[in-house]
């Protein structure tokens, strides 16, 4: 269970890198990709985003 933690915390922190090349294709403003502001800075958590990529890569590995 502590791997699927890391792997999850490991892709949210990989997305939220490639935050301005998402929000060019359109992912990163899906409703529960959430942005909060808290002492001074902002953060992103984009819940939705990552579960619509994960979706798509298993696709991709079903169909290899």
């Amino acid at each position: 269970m502590i791997r699927w933690l890391i792997v999850t915390l490991l892709a949210l922190i990989l997305i939220s890198g490639l935050r301005p090349w998402l929000n060019k294709i359109g992912l990163g403003n899906l409703p529960g990709d959430f942005r909060f502001r808290l002492f001074g800075r902002e953060f992103f958590l984009p819940i939705t985003t990552t579960v619509v990529i994960s979706f798509v890569a298993s696709v991709i590995a079903k169909w290899l």
